[in-house]
């Protein structure tokens, strides 16, 4: 039986890429035969985050996270995130000399520096000695793979991402507050947050009317300094597609995020996008012409209102989360298979020996 302990500081009930991507995971596992064990928030008591206060931060006990890892016997770890949970598994197999991957979702050091102008330079410090003892680091694209060998850290390997052709399509039906927007519609999708960069677009000098879906700790000061834009708040499932759909093009002005589920969800319901040329849109566009890329964001919306649907469309079907699962699966079972073995990355970068 294949058997996989899945470690995350991010599940639900928060809704972001990150549980997106690991619930979709799992799912897929489960449907090939796997037993996941997913060690998560909701299993322990918890306290919110500061400043995120949807996300929930486990009071787990090492010794509580180090036995529900040894129950599943000869399982795969997979160590998702590098929050309590995460340092908890870290800590506990390589006292039992148990091999792990980890996965690198988030850019801590750009979002710690914009929220609390914490030096980048520490934050990469700790990164790289969390992720300097994993026997591989799963990144969503070549771009981010180069990134972290730009801080030492080498041994990656690629686990993409996918979208839910089914649910994620053109042609539905617009939100019933999309009536009476002048068009076109501009759309933005993600957390309201100060790391995403939303104020761009907002302040962007651009014909049509502009849509926020999402919510988060700027919400409620972007609203009030932009009493035009459209908010919707969070939404999920059909809700959310029909956003998607009645949208004309898709504005993503992060320049922090390493892959962005919400644009292939975007291209698949037939937004063009517009963006910053950053990892990200860059890898997620590539040289498909379904989207602009500018360092002016006003000129790359006006660029993207000229490309037609279809080719964002045609764009959206080279991810599957099908194929993605499987570079998943090969990496953790690859791990798994080095158990007993002195196989382990050779560097030492600013104390990131493998030693808890």
């Amino acid at each position: 039986m294949k058997h996989l302990v899945l470690v995350s500081d991010a599940w639900s009930p928060q809704v972001n890429g990150v549980v997106r991507t690991l619930r979709t995971t799992a799912d897929i596992l489960e449907q090939r035969g796997w037993t996941v064990t997913a060690i998560t928030p909701d299993r322990f008591a918890s306290l919110p985050c500061p400043t995120y206060p949807e996300i929930r931060l486990a009071c787990a006990t090492p010794g509580a996270v180090a036995r529900l890892i040894a129950q599943a016997g000869n399982a795969a770890v997979h160590i998702a995130t590098e929050g309590p949970l995460g340092l908890a598994a870290r800590h506990h197999c390589l006292k039992a000399a148990r091999p792990f991957t980890t996965s690198f979702h988030t850019r801590f050091p750009d979002y710690l520096h914009a929220r609390f102008r914490l030096p980048r330079s520490l934050s990469w410090r700790y990164l790289r000695w969390f992720h300097g003892a994993a026997r591989a680091i799963l990144v969503a694209t070549p771009r981010l793979a180069a990134e972290l060998a730009g801080q030492g850290l080498t041994h990656t390997q690629i686990w993409s991402r996918g979208v839910d052709l089914a649910a994620f399509r053109p042609g539905l039906p617009p939100p019933d507050a999309y009536h009476g927007l002048a068009r076109p519609i501009l759309l933005n999708v993600g957390r309201v947050a100060v790391e995403k960069n939303i104020s761009a677009f907002l302040e962007a000098t651009v014909p049509g009317s502009k849509v926020v879906v999402g919510d988060g700790p700027a919400l409620a000061e972007l609203k009030a300094r932009h009493p035009e834009v459209l908010f919707l708040g969070a939404l999920q499932g059909e809700a959310l597609a029909r956003a998607y759909a009645g949208a004309d093009i898709f504005v993503f002005p992060s320049r922090t995020d390493t892959f962005g589920l919400v644009l292939v969800e975007a291209l698949a319901s037939g937004l063009p996008v517009a963006g910053y040329p950053v990892a990200g849109p860059l890898d997620i566009l590539g040289d498909s012409l379904a989207g602009a890329l500018d360092r002016d964001l006003s000129r790359a919306i006006g660029r993207a209102l000229t490309i037609p649907r279809g080719a964002a469309i045609a764009r959206a079907r080279d991810y599957s989360w099908e194929k993605a699962a499987s570079q998943f699966e090969s990496a953790v079972i690859a791990c798994a298979a080095m158990a007993g073995t002195d196989a382990r990355p050779g560097i030492d970068l600013c104390g990131a020996t493998g030693k808890a």
